[in-house]
């Protein structure tokens, strides 16, 4: 996560801040599969920690399901990771069937107003705070998430910077695969329960895009047609692939779209909003008297 704040640019999104309602609206898909994975009978733990699938975001599904459901850490890692790269064969047919021509052809002006320095360097510090405060089992990521991007914008540490979004990133992500793909014993993984494990993640991920786009074509009426709907497609925190794919989608439908810099905001948006889900979560369950595994 600290690579992943050095990484991302929250400009777009300080410059639009109304963008931050899709990234809340691209966790949806979370809390609706939480309830259809104990309807399937999931313990509490395993269906939170199957649910945060609907992040696409593998660094926080790993981090929930190592605190509460390790024996499904595999499973939920691969689905995780797996639906990430699937985006752009996910979201587009859900995007296209619940929008028109019209709405997906609205056009947005390309760029917001500039963001100073001085707001891009107080945002990682106020925004962590404020978020730790409000749901504090989500320190350990948001804190880290928030001291790599002010090692970016303070440009006092470029060095650190560099290397945490890139050699650190890489390296980190080596052992991960290696570390989870030791743990996959083929009498543990090739199970029903992992089968079903990558279903409920599918539907995570496409209950995320439809309440998304749905809550975009919401804001499309309340606007007067000023917000293109597709936008709602990028508040997962699958960063930056769903705002290439809006992006993508709406030059598809009409040309002279320029959708990049709006979508990036909600993107990023969604970033935190994953974060904050898997906080609430886990304070729900430490709330319910469900400790992490030791």
């Amino acid at each position: 996560f600290v690579g992943l704040g050095a990484m991302i640019d929250f400009g777009p999104m300080l410059a639009n801040p109304r963008v931050l309602i899709f990234g809340a609206a691209g966790q949806f898909g979370i809390f609706l599969t939480l309830l259809l994975a104990l309807a399937l009978g999931f313990p509490r733990q395993q269906a939170v920690s199957i649910a945060i699938i609907g992040a696409m975001d593998g660094p926080t599904a790993i981090y929930v399901s190592s605190k509460f459901a390790r024996e499904l850490l595999p499973a939920i890692s691969i689905a995780a990771y797996s639906y990430m790269s699937m985006v752009p064969i996910i979201q587009p047919p859900i995007m296209r069937f619940l929008t028109t021509q019209k709405e997906r052809a609205t056009l947005m002006p390309p760029e917001e107003k500039k963001v100073s320095q001085t707001v891009k360097v107080l945002f990682p510090l106020v925004a962590g705070i404020f978020t730790i405060l409000i749901a504090p089992m989500g320190a350990p990521l948001m804190g880290m998430l928030m001291l790599g991007n002010f090692m970016r914008e303070s440009h006092v540490v470029d060095r650190l910077a560099q290397v945490s979004e890139g050699a650190v990133v890489n390296i980190v992500t080596l052992f991960l695969g290696l570390a989870i793909g030791a743990s996959m014993l083929g009498g543990n993984f090739l199970t029903w329960k992992t089968i079903l494990i990558f279903i409920l993640g599918l539907i995570a991920l496409c209950l995320d895009t439809v309440t998304g786009v749905l809550i975009g074509k919401l804001m499309y009426v309340i606007t007067r047609g000023k917000i293109n709907p597709l936008l709602g497609a990028a508040g997962t925190s699958a960063f930056p692939m769903s705002a290439r794919v809006v992006q993508r989608e709406g030059q598809k439908a009409n040309p002279m779209s320029f959708l990049l810099f709006h979508a990036v905001g909600a993107n990023t948006g969604g970033q935190i909003g994953s974060v904050m889900a898997a906080a609430i979560m886990l304070a729900a369950l430490s709330g319910m008297g469900i400790n992490p595994t030791p």
